[in-house]
C-alpha cells in the first residue's frame, strides 16, 4: 500500500496542471451541483418549507372580546390536538385615512387591523421584523409589508412616517414586519392596543394534524367547544393562504427545475470527461508502472488515489462555495416571488450537501475506474502504445480527406483532431450542447420575462397612480368631482392622458365568496397592454379577468353570468378577455357596468401617462402643489418577478457555461500532451506559434459549432415546456407576441454561443502549448 500512496503522491506532484485541472472542474462542478440540488430541493415545497421555517399559524382564530374573556381564550391553547398556540392577542380595527395610505407604498386605505404583542417571536407565526424595531411603547406601530427592495430604506421607506388615525393620537411606524399566515396589517404594543379599543382576541394555532381541511375543520370544532355560542366570528385556514400564495412561487419552480436539471447533467458530464481523459493520457505511465513490477490492481489503485486526492479537495471547497451562492440566489427568487408578506430565507437541506460532498468523488472515481480497467489486462508493452498519440485510423483518414479542401493547413489539421478521439470528443460535445442549451433556454426565459415585466407594470402608459385623498372640489358631487381632478391632472405640464380608476364590491350569484370589479373612466391609460387571450371590452355588461380568476370561478372566455350587488342589484356579464396576471377575486369593465351595479360609485384612483421623456418627480411636485389633498406615487417601471428570474437564470448560466467552458480547457490540455510531438514536428517543418494556437483553437470550435446546432433545439424545446408549465401552475398566459422569440438574427447567434464558449475554453492552453519550444517537446519524447 506504501508503494501505491507514493507512487499515487508522485504522479500528483508531476503532473501540477491536470491536478490543478481536475481539482478546479469539481470545484466549479460541485458549486453548480449544489445549485442545482438546492434548486430541485427548495422548488419541491416552497410554501409548506417556509411556512414550517416560520411556524406559521393552521389557524388564525378571532374571538369576540364580548362574549369570551381573555383567559378563556388561553385556555384553548390546551385543547386536545394543540402542538402549540400563540395569544390571545388583543385585536383592533381602524380606519386608516387615505392621506395617509397615500404616503406609504403598499400601504392601502380602509378598514386595518391591528394587533397587539409583545414581541415578533413565539411558538407561532414567528415575525420576520426586517426593518425598524418592535413597537414597544405608546405611539409606535409596526406595518405588515413584503420585504422589497427600498421597502426598508430611502425616500419612499414607511419608515418613520406619522399616521393619524380619527380620535387618536398619532401614531410613528418604528419597524416593518412580514408574517407567512397573514395574521395582521399592523401590530403595536400590549399598552397601545387599548386606546385602539379592541373588540376582538386573535389565538393563533399549529395542529399535530392539519393536513387536509376536514382535519382543520375537526381541530377547530375541539378547539372552541364549550365556548359561547358565536364567540368565534371568524377563523382563517392556512390551506386557503397556501393556494393563494403558492401560485406565486410555482410560477418559479419550473425554471428552476429546468436549470438543476441542466446543472447536474452539465457537472457529471464534465467531470467524467476531465477524469477519463486523465487516465487515458497516463496509459503510458501505466505501462511504465507495470514494468517496474506494480500489479494490476495497484495500478488501478495508483490512478484511483491520483484523481480522488484533487476531487475531494475540490469537492469540499465546491460544496462549501456553492452554500455560500446558493442561499442568496435562493433568497432573491423566492423574495422576487414574493412568498406572501414573509421573507424568509429558503434552508437547502442537509442531504444536498451530503450528495455533493460523497457524491462528486464518487463520479470521478466511477470515472476514472471505467478507463482504467480498460489498462487492466493490458500487457505492460500493449499499454505504453495505447498512450501514445494516435497516429492512424479514422483520425488520419478525415486529415487526409481535409487536406484537400481549400483551407488552411492549421485549420484543416484543428478539425481532424478530434476523430483521433472521438469519445473524448463525443463528451465535449454534450457538455458544449448543454451549455448552448441552457443559454438558448435563458435567453427565451428573459425575452419573454422583460416583455411580461413590461407589460404588466404598464411601462410607457402609467407613470403615476393619483390618490384622490381629501380633495378640495367637487364633494357634492362624486363624478363632477372626479372629472375635475381628471381636468386638473390632465392640466398639469407633461400629462399625456389621465383615467379615473375606481372599484366596486360585488359577488357572482350562487358563489358566497364576493369579488371586486374594477372600472375606468376617460383616457386609455387604465388598459393596460397585458391581454393574453380574447379581446378588450367595447360595450356594457363585457368584463376581463385574469388566468386566476377564470381558474377560481371555473370560468372560460365567451361565459356569462350575472353579479350581485347590495341593495339587491343584478347584473348580466360576459367574460370577453383575459389578461395575463391578476389577483384572483378582480375583474375589469367599464364605468357603465360598474355603476349599474354600485350608483354611488367614484373613482378612488387615477392613473397618469406622463409625455415621453417627462420627469415624474417633477410632475407629482406639482400634483401637490396644485391640490394637497391629492397624495402622488410613482409607479414602478420594473417587475420584481421579471428581474428575478432573469436574474437567476443569469446567473446559472454563467455558472454552467463556465463549467462547459472548463470541459474544453481539459480537452485541448489533454490533446496537447498527448500530440506534443507531433506539435513538435509541426513547428519543426514551419508552423508559427500562432498557427499552432489557430489549430487547437479550430479543433474545439468546430466541436463547439456541432455542439450549438444541436443545443438549440433541445433549449427551445425546454422553453416551450417550462413555459407551458408555467401558464399552468401560476394561472398565467402569455399572448403570442411574447413567446414569439426565435429569429434568424438571434438563432444564429445562438448557435455561435457553442463556439464561443469552445474558443475561450480553448484559446489558453492552446497559446501555453503554442510557446513550448522544439527542443523541449522532443525532449520530453
Amino acid at each position: 500500500m506504501s508503494a501505491v500512496w507514493q507512487a499515487s503522491r508522485a504522479a500528483v506532484r508531476r503532473r501540477r496542471l491536470q491536478t490543478s485541472v481536475i481539482a478546479v472542474v469539481v470545484l466549479v462542478s460541485s458549486m453548480a451541483l449544489v445549485v442545482a440540488l438546492g434548486l430541485l430541493d427548495v422548488a419541491s415545497g416552497p410554501f409548506d418549507r417556509l411556512f414550517g421555517q416560520a411556524h406559521g399559524a393552521h389557524v388564525v382564530a378571532t374571538y369576540d372580546a364580548a362574549r369570551v374573556s381573555g383567559a378563556q381564550a388561553a385556555r384553548t391553547a390546551h385543547r386536545p390536538g394543540v402542538q402549540a398556540a400563540a395569544g390571545p392577542f388583543p385585536q383592533a380595527v381602524v380606519d386608516l385615512p387615505q392621506s395617509a395610505a397615500g404616503q406609504m407604498p403598499g400601504v392601502g386605505a380602509g378598514p386595518m387591523t391591528v394587533v397587539g404583542r409583545a414581541e415578533p417571536g413565539g411558538p407561532v407565526d414567528r415575525l420576520d421584523l426586517f426593518a425598524g424595531h418592535w413597537a414597544t411603547g405608546p405611539g409606535q406601530l409596526v406595518l405588515a409589508l413584503p420585504d422589497a427592495a427600498g421597502m426598508g430604506t430611502g425616500p419612499h421607506s414607511p419608515l418613520g412616517k406619522r399616521i393619524q388615525l380619527p380620535g387618536l393620537a398619532p401614531l410613528t411606524v418604528v419597524g416593518l414586519a412580514s408574517s407567512v399566515s397573514g395574521t395582521a396589517q399592523a401590530w403595536v404594543s400590549p399598552q397601545q392596543i387599548a386606546a385602539l379599543h379592541p373588540t376582538a382576541y386573535q389565538m393563533l394555532y399549529r395542529f399535530d394534524r392539519a393536513a387536509t381541511s376536514r382535519q382543520i375543520t375537526d381541530a377547530t370544532a375541539r378547539v372552541t367547544a364549550g365556548l359561547p355560542s358565536g364567540s368565534l366570528i371568524a377563523h382563517q385556514s392556512y390551506l386557503t393562504l397556501k393556494a393563494q400564495v403558492a401560485s406565486q412561487p410555482d410560477a418559479f419552480v419550473p425554471f428552476l427545475m429546468a436549470f438543476g436539471i441542466l446543472g447536474l447533467l452539465v457537472a457529471v458530464l464534465i467531470v467524467g470527461n476531465v477524469v477519463s481523459g486523465a487516465v487515458v493520457s497516463g496509459f503510458r505511465h501505466i505501462g511504465v508502472l507495470k514494468s517496474l513490477g506494480f500489479t494490476p490492481n495497484q495500478v488501478v489503485a495508483v490512478y484511483l488515489v491520483m484523481v480522488c486526492v484533487p476531487a475531494a479537495v475540490g469537492a469540499a471547497l465546491g460544496t462549501a462555495l456553492g452554500a455560500v451562492v446558493a442561499r442568496p440566489l435562493l433568497h432573491q427568487v423566492f423574495q422576487g416571488a414574493q412568498l406572501g408578506t414573509v421573507n424568509v430565507t429558503p434552508t437547502i437541506s442537509s442531504w444536498v450537501y451530503a450528495t455533493t460532498a460523497l457524491g462528486m468523488p464518487a463520479v470521478v472515481v466511477l470515472a476514472a475506474l471505467i478507463p482504467a480497467l480498460r489498462a487492466h489486462r493490458l500487457s505492460a508493452a500493449r499499454a505504453i502504445s495505447a498512450g501514445s498519440a494516435p497516429s492512424g485510423g479514422r483520425g488520419l483518414a478525415i486529415q487526409r480527406w481535409l487536406s484537400g479542401v481549400r483551407l488552411p493547413r492549421s485549420v484543416s489539421l484543428g478539425l481532424g483532431l478530434p476523430f483521433a478521439r472521438p469519445g473524448r470528443a463525443l463528451l465535449t460535445v454534450s457538455a458544449v450542447l448543454l451549455g448552448v442549451a441552457t443559454v438558448t433556454f435563458a435567453t427565451g426565459l428573459s425575452t419573454t420575462m422583460v416583455s411580461y415585466g413590461d407589460a404588466i407594470e404598464g411601462v410607457g402608459r402609467t407613470q403615476v397612480v393619483v390618490w384622490p385623498g381629501q380633495a378640495r372640489f367637487g364633494q357634492n358631487l362624486p363624478h363632477q368631482g372626479d372629472a375635475a381632478t381628471q381636468a386638473l391632472l390632465r392640466g398639469l405640464p407633461h400629462a399625456a392622458d389621465v383615467s379615473a380608476v375606481g372599484f366596486a364590491d360585488v359577488r357572482l350569484l350562487g358563489q358566497s365568496q364576493g369579488v371586486r370589479i374594477q372600472g375606468a373612466r376617460g383616457g386609455r391609460s387604465a388598459l393596460q397592454d397585458d391581454l393574453a387571450g380574447g379581446r378588450w371590452m367595447r360595450s356594457p355588461g363585457e368584463v376581463v379577468a385574469s388566468g386566476r380568476f377564470l381558474a377560481k370561478h371555473g370560468l372560460r372566455v365567451g361565459d356569462s353570468f350575472t353579479l350581485g350587488a347590495a341593495g339587491g342589484r343584478q347584473k348580466r356579464v360576459r367574460l370577453v378577455g383575459e389578461v395575463m396576471s391578476g389577483p384572483a377575486d378582480l375583474m375589469r369593465a367599464d364605468w357603465s357596468t360598474v355603476t349599474a351595479l354600485a350608483p354611488d360609485a367614484q373613482a378612488n384612483q387615477y392613473w397618469v401617462r406622463l409625455a415621453p421623456g417627462a420627469d415624474a418627480d417633477a410632475y407629482m411636485k406639482s400634483v401637490r402643489a396644485a391640490d394637497p389633498g391629492l397624495a402622488p406615487s410613482a409607479q414602478t417601471s420594473v417587475n420584481a418577478g421579471a428581474v428575478t428570474v432573469i436574474s437567476s437564470a443569469s446567473a446559472l448560466t454563467l455558472m454552467l457555461s463556465v463549467v462547459a467552458a472548463l470541459g474544453v480547457f481539459n480537452t485541448v490540455v489533454l490533446s496537447s500532451r498527448e500530440r506534443r510531438r507531433d506539435l513538435g514536428m509541426l513547428k519543426s517543418i514551419g508552423m508559427t506559434p500562432r498557427q499552432v494556437t489557430v489549430m487547437l483553437v479550430v479543433s474545439m470550435a468546430g466541436l463547439g459549432l456541432v455542439g450549438g446546432l444541436l443545443g438549440l433545439p433541445l433549449g427551445v424545446a425546454a422553453y416551450r415546456v417550462v413555459i407551458r408549465m408555467t401558464e399552468a401552475s401560476a394561472h398565467l398566459a402569455f399572448p403570442d407576441r411574447m413567446l414569439d422569440v426565435w429569429h434568424p438574427g438571434i438563432m444564429a447567434l445562438l448557435a455561435l454561443a457553442g463556439v464561443a464558449i469552445a474558443a475561450l475554453g480553448a484559446v489558453i492552453p492552446a497559446r501555453a502549448a503554442a510557446r513550448q519550444t522544439i527542443a523541449r517537446v522532443l525532449h520530453t519524447e
